[in-house]
């Protein structure tokens, strides 16, 4: 795309974010529990803990898959419509809760207990990144009400 002009900083405009941003990542997220957890290889799951904090703390510069987003996609494809940041962000932090969960039962020699923990991560962030439909943005509309990204009615509170 020539000419790509953003509505919205990435790096700076942080209340708002391009809804394709958050799908990216739990695209890369759910796809990489989903490797470790057929693989075996446990060994991911911290490793992806550590990039939930290190985007968490830090902010979406350090997010790899945040950053391959705003870098490499979205000036290909544009600007995706702009959502409220703070539900995908508390679906991280739970994400980043169940990873570092898992990473400390396979540390603690409790495997089974990680890999669950791990196939919950793999299974929701896929679903996130295929229908659009995000647990945690859900979850998080339940707990502090209304916001533009939740489709969920004030009823079912």
């Amino acid at each position: 795309m020539t000419g790509f002009t953003r509505t919205a900083d990435p790096y700076r405009d942080l209340d708002v974010i391009d809804e394709r941003g958050p799908r990216t990542n739990q695209a890369v997220i759910g796809t990489l529990s989903a490797v470790a957890l057929v693989t075996g290889a446990w060994w991911i799951v911290p490793l992806l803990a550590l990039q939930f904090a290190l985007g968490l703390t830090f902010g979406r510069r350090w997010c790899l898959a945040c950053v391959a987003y705003f870098e490499l996609i979205q000036p290909r494809l544009g600007e995706g419509p702009l959502e409220d940041s703070r539900p995908p962000r508390f679906a991280n932090m739970i994400g980043f809760g169940c990873l570092t969960g898992a990473s400390v039962f396979f540390l603690a020699g409790v495997p089974v207990a990680g890999w669950l923990l791990t196939g919950l991560v793999a299974a929701l962030a896929l679903l996130a990144a295929v229908t659009g439909f995000c647990t945690g943005c859900w979850v998080h509309k339940l707990v502090y009400g209304e916001c533009e990204v939740c489709d969920v009615p004030l009823a079912a509170r």
